[in-house]
């Protein structure tokens, strides 16, 4: 699939206030969230265990991901990330504001 053909993952935000932004995003098989930069920390909490693709621009990286197991990226990450997967993938990202 090109990029164009893949579906977009769905974000839900949870929670927005002055100090962070809790997001669901779910990933319909093959979806991704196109190419965007994170304006914040941030920490990401896998509800579902698998494997993502990351797209930094130049080469992409398989990111395996087991449920409730978080890990933290700090402001300016570029990426666009990809759900090779056949199920759907549901992951929560917490960006500190503050």
């Amino acid at each position: 699939m090109t990029a164009p053909e893949r579906p977009l993952a769905k974000p839900s935000v949870q929670i927005e206030n002055d100090r962070v932004i809790v997001t669901e995003w779910r990933f319909p098989p093959g979806g991704h969230t196109g190419w965007h930069r994170h304006n914040h920390d941030y920490v990401v909490v896998p509800i579902t265990s698998g494997e993502l693709h990351i797209f930094d621009g130049k080469a992409t990286v398989p990111a395996p991901l087991r449920a409730g197991v978080s890990y933290a990226r700090q402001t300016g990450v570029e990426h666009d990330v990809i759900n090779p997967n056949d199920f759907e993938f549901v992951f929560v990202e917490v960006e500190l504001k503050a």
